[in-house]
């Protein structure tokens, strides 16, 4: 099924999806506006924003209050938490999207999916031709630094959005619980944004922002760094249910393997800084390809 959004395009509807109202007409005329409200904003910034910990965490709120500074938001989240998905995307099952809330210049919608989902569901459909100026992941509920980032759904999302060459930068604060203090990392992710949208910085652009769980005034400033090199050790704790059944719960402790280094991310935040590390896509490991040309 298709809609005019009143300028000639055609959006594809899915019949499936939970965004669309019962009576089919409306939910063309609700989709339609949608598609209006983007195109008269041609000349405003438009920011995404999206995450992991689902659309309902502290953590969603406080990053639409980083975005809304600097221009229209549009946010689509998790339904529910997708904490360590990394890149994972839906292929088996439908995706329900629906609209959470509606106010003045913010709008944010619930996906039935992984973050990158959300990422790919916004830029690949309902924004259509129209690219945000900015994509903002978080704020994550817990540490993304060192080795965290190639599992961290919200740096997932953030290099997701990197993808499709506008600037991107993935939030998280050091503090898993739900009731977590954002005010630093709102505080300084605005000024990370900020200086992001005002210069002329290459693209593609992904940021790993990181903020240290202690009070602003004791935050000494800013760090750009690199990713410490470091890994997780994991604890599998063995239960039976009541048939017998055994189960396990994961937990661990992540090895830092280079505690001295003064430039890498854990340094910077055990030392009272805001780490901010630059994210590329390119794995390769170029200092092995001479070796490797040599014996293959």
């Amino acid at each position: 099924m298709f809609l005019s959004d009143g300028y000639g395009k055609r959006c594809r509807m899915s019949k499936s999806c939970g965004f669309w109202s019962r009576n089919r007409a409306a939910g063309c005329w609700i989709f339609s506006q949608f598609l209006l409200s983007l195109s008269c904003m041609e000349s405003d910034r438009l920011i995404f924003v999206t995450n992991d910990d689902g659309f309902a965490s502290k953590g969603f709120a406080a990053a639409i209050e980083v975005a809304r500074r600097f221009g229209r938001v549009v946010a689509v989240a998790p339904e529910c938490m997708q904490s360590g998905m990394s890149q994972a995307i839906t292929i088996y099952n439908p995706l329900y999207l629906r609209k959470v809330r509606d106010e003045e210049n913010v709008t944010v919608y619930a996906l039935s999916g992984t973050p990158v989902d959300c990422v790919k569901m916004a830029f690949d459909y309902m924004f259509g031709d129209r690219r945000p100026d900015l994509a903002i992941s978080g704020i994550n509920h817990g540490s993304n630094s060192a080795v965290n980032v190639l599992y961290s759904g919200t740096m997932g999302a953030a290099i997701e959005a990197s993808f499709y060459d506008i600037p991107a930068v993935g939030l998280s604060v050091l503090d898993h619980s739900e009731d977590a203090d954002f005010e630093a990392a709102v505080e300084y992710g605005a000024k990370i944004v900020e200086r992001v949208l005002e210069q002329q910085v290459p693209m593609p652009l992904c940021l790993n922002v990181n903020v240290p769980a202690i009070p602003k005034a004791e935050i000494k400033g800013v760090k750009v760094c690199r990713q410490t090199r470091g890994y997780w050790r994991e604890d599998f704790f063995r239960h039976e249910d009541p048939r017998g059944r055994e189960y396990f719960w994961l937990t661990g402790a992540f090895e830092n393997k280079e505690p001295q280094a003064q430039d890498s991310d854990e340094w910077a935040l055990n030392n009272g800084y805001v780490s901010v590390v630059p994210v590329q896509t390119d794995m390769t490991a170029y200092t092995q390809m001479d070796a490797l040309k040599k014996i293959l």
